[in-house]
């Protein structure tokens, strides 16, 4: 048997996913999609538009990203999954050749919901580009996927608000798992394949403990491939988010992968990890370098200050990353402050590093058993009030 240098094992090729380690609630695994392995926890940097913003496909394989995230909406309206179809399917669209998760849809018609309206079908939006009238069903988000070529493929769900009615919030669950039931059945014939996608369910039930525990509930025994927390960081407090977390991760199967979606501050990811979580994606990485806020040893820094106008050391002298490795501080300032394109390309490929280490890290400390450690050792230097801006 083949060992891997990062696990140390390697699963049955047959299995979609295997825990490797265990470390308290913290696991380190491996997933097996169509286009390659992927080890967890995993952080997937967020490709809306079939790019993630400032970087090309070579940039993210010289970081190491292993698997990124494509929006099933964003693509349905421009340049349009049929013909992204015609092209071969994203990977080749995009020249990406590792796996590709994509989300349904239902997010966006969330943050988009003065646009959108949910009935038993699905979901009626107006295009945000144009105005034009649109309509989502379970089986047309699915097969909008299976059009983009997707590794992970999500079910449609509602998400809701935070503060959002108990009344409103049962409706919105179950209709969130009748939806997740159409989709199975319609995915059915694809599970025939041999290198078959995956399906990834989502459990909802807003701020409510019952109904977190209802979702799960009544998705948990179909056979889905994996199941994502939908519905946190909309809103609430962060010790509220990480309350529901700890409530809904326990009551999921212990042996499929769990996704935490859109959450991702270093914070949020170890503490999620800690809790069972070995799934995230988000803007925030990237965002944040296009902003000029950047993620070191030594905490966040803006590369705005005034006091890195003269400083010639690197960005952060633990990073291997091409512009840690290659630029000072004072030329990343100067780049940013100029407006150039470059500040966005160099600050991004140094923030998704700085994660993917952070996600390696985990994953050593998982198998060291030392996870606690290491969690309590990145909270703090996030927290600390002395910490860089």
């Amino acid at each position: 048997m083949r060992t891997d240098p990062d696990c140390g094992l390697e699963p049955d090729r047959k299995e979609v996913f295997a825990v490797i380690r265990r470390d308290g609630e913290a696991r380190a695994g491996r997933l097996r999609t169509p286009h390659g392995l992927v080890e967890t926890p995993v952080f997937m940097p967020v490709g809306t538009a079939g790019s993630v913003k400032a970087l090309g496909p070579d940039d993210l394989r010289s970081l190491g990203a292993r698997i990124i995230l494509g929006n099933t909406y964003h693509l349905y309206l421009r340049p349009g999954d049929e013909l992204i179809a015609r092209q071969g399917g994203l990977h080749r669209f995009c020249a990406w050749d590792r796996p590709i998760l994509t989300d349904s849809g239902g997010f966006q018609a969330f943050s988009l919901s003065a646009l959108s309206s949910f009935s038993e079908e699905g979901i009626a939006f107006r295009s945000h580009l144009d105005g034009s009238r649109h309509f989502f069903t379970p089986e047309k988000a699915l097969r909008i996927q299976q059009n983009l070529d997707s590794d992970i493929m999500m079910v449609l769900d509602e998400c809701v608000p935070h503060n959002t009615p108990y009344a409103y919030t049962v409706e919105s669950v179950e209709r969130t798992t009748r939806w997740a039931l159409r989709s199975l059945a319609a995915f059915a014939p694809e599970s025939e394949k041999e290198k078959r996608p995956l399906l990834f369910a989502i459990t909802q039930g807003g701020f409510f403990k019952d109904l977190r525990a209802r979702s799960v509930e009544s998705l948990a025994e179909c056979p889905f491939d994996g199941f994502a927390i939908g519905g946190l960081s909309v809103g609430e407090g962060k010790e509220e988010m990480y309350e529901m977390l700890a409530h809904t991760l326990p009551l999921l199967p212990k042996d499929k992968p769990r996704y935490l979606m859109g959450v991702g501050t270093p914070v949020d990811l170890v503490t999620g990890i800690g809790l069972g979580v070995d799934m995230f994606d988000c803007v925030l990485p990237t965002r944040n370098a296009r902003n000029g806020t950047l993620f070191t040893s030594v905490g966040k820094i803006s590369i705005k200050r005034r006091e890195f106008a003269e400083d010639d050391g690197p960005l952060d002298p633990a990073c291997s990353c091409y512009a840690c490795r290659t630029f000072s501080r004072a030329y990343l300032r100067h780049l940013f402050m100029s407006g150039e394109i470059l500040a966005l390309r160099l600050n991004s490929l140094h923030n998704l590093t700085y994660y993917r280490n952070l996600m390696g890290s985990a994953r050593r400390a998982i198998r060291e058993g030392t996870f606690e450690a290491f969690r309590v050792r990145i909270a703090a230097l996030y927290e600390s009030k002395d910490a860089p801006l």
